[in-house]
């Protein structure tokens, strides 16, 4: 989430123009009666946190989809305490999750998959047939559903006991966190299908009927283009977006009505940093 915040805080004067359906605000807003929520992950760790706010959005992950946010109980903890009063139409709490797709460097790691079963034991119904180690769509489906897998049992819900707060993925929106910056298998037509996959299974873990959890994509116009190049998939139509804005609440507000990544999505939150803190305006 840091490398794309810092990337469009730099640019962002640059990509309002250049994105097709981003709106320029005409006047200037008051942020004193702005609602306002935090996101943070394990940037923010040791760091002193806002003793308010309307709604919070955790990071899972350290930054890769291999790793965890070592701040993660304590964040959760936080943010089950500032968030008692929230005027929105925002979950409370939130989460966002790590996404990227190395099956190009299958020999380099040891979490590519080798089969349908996933880390609980269960074979899974993967919409691509059988996965038998390859660098295809049917691996790249069943490597998105591990690494959520990962992010809800082995990340989330010890950290989640911690903190007192529920381990249940059906009470939170899950935000798949899509960045260049991480790993993906670009610049083909089979590669793009391939990071299609991958985020498709991890979208189908978190809301699966045993699960039931509300995903949304994280991510710009230009980013969700360069990992997925617009493929269009019933997994993504209708989702919910969040979109970095810059550093103003002008721009957020604003941007609450660009174009959705996908078919029939819409704008959910939006993201302005200030002073190095993450906030986000809520759109609905």
């Amino acid at each position: 989430m840091k490398r794309l915040v810092s990337l469009v805080v730099l640019a962002i004067s640059i990509l309002t123009l250049a994105i097709p359906g981003v709106v320029q605000a005409a006047t200037k807003t008051s942020s004193a009666s702005e609602p306002v929520g935090y996101d943070v992950s394990y940037p923010q760790c040791g760091k002193k946190l806002p003793s308010t706010a309307a709604f919070a959005i955790i990071g899972v992950n350290g930054g890769t989809t291999a790793n965890t946010n070592p701040c993660l109980s304590t964040q959760l903890a936080w943010a089950k305490k500032v968030t008692t009063k929230n005027p929105t139409k925002q979950p409370s709490l939130q989460l966002y999750v790590n996404t990227g797709n190395p099956g190009n460097f299958i020999a380099d790691i040891m979490t590519w998959p080798t089969n349908n079963i996933d880390k609980s034991g269960v074979l899974t119904a993967n919409p691509y047939g059988n996965c038998n180690g390859g660098n295809d769509p049917a691996c790249s489906w069943q490597y998105g559903w591990n690494r959520a897998e990962e992010a809800l049992v082995d990340r989330f819900m010890p950290a989640a006991q911690k903190a007192g707060v529920s381990t249940r993925a059906a009470d939170y929106t899950w935000w798949l966190d899509v960045e260049l910056a991480n790993t993906w298998q670009v610049g083909s037509t089979e590669g793009f299908a391939r990071n299609t996959a991958t985020l498709e299974g991890m979208s189908a873990y978190f809301t699966d009927i045993s699960r039931g959890g509300t995903v949304g994509l994280y991510s710009t116009a230009v980013q969700w283009s360069g990992v997925t190049d617009n493929t269009k998939s019933s997994s993504f139509a209708g989702l919910p977006n969040w979109r970095p804005s810059g550093s103003a609440l002008n721009n957020a507000i604003a941007n609450c009505k660009v174009a959705p990544l996908t078919s029939g999505g819409y704008v959910s939150l939006t993201q302005y940093v200030q002073a190095g803190i993450d906030k986000n305006h809520s759109c609905i």
